[in-house]
């Protein structure tokens, strides 16, 4: 069974940095296209960033460009997103996935970055920035 559980998440004064991890099972990596994405209350769902499984292509949406990073350890199965310089509305649920398919991946367009056909998910983490 593919499981994608996210954790690291907490609350954090506005400047502040925070990791975030996503830990697999059943499945690695390598053979998946991996997202970033977060959704904030009444809002929707905002992609962060996607990595390409087929040459390793970072894309990453304008509003975290520059102060999030993604990371990976192929050996703990796990990748993480770094925060830094957070932001008030940065607070959101944040959740990480992971897409199979031949068609999975992400499109940038207009600062913003779309996923698709991305059929793993994560439950999700909050982060909350305060001001």
């Amino acid at each position: 069974e593919v499981q994608l559980v996210e954790s690291g998440g907490g609350l954090v004064q506005a400047g502040g940095s925070l990791r975030l991890s996503c830990a697999a099972s059943g499945f690695t990596f390598d053979d998946y296209d991996i997202g970033w994405f977060r959704q904030a209350p009444g809002k929707e769902r905002e992609g962060l960033l996607c990595i390409s499984r087929s040459d390793g292509g970072t894309v990453y949406a304008d509003s975290v460009e520059g102060r999030f990073t993604f990371s990976r350890d192929n050996a703990k199965y796990t990748v993480y997103l770094q925060m830094n310089s957070l932001r008030p509305e940065d607070t959101a649920v944040y959740y990480c996935a992971a897409g199979s398919r031949p068609n999975a991946g992400c499109v940038y367009y207009s600062g913003r970055v779309y996923e698709v056909e991305y059929e793993n998910w994560g439950q999700g983490t909050q982060v909350t920035v305060s001001s």
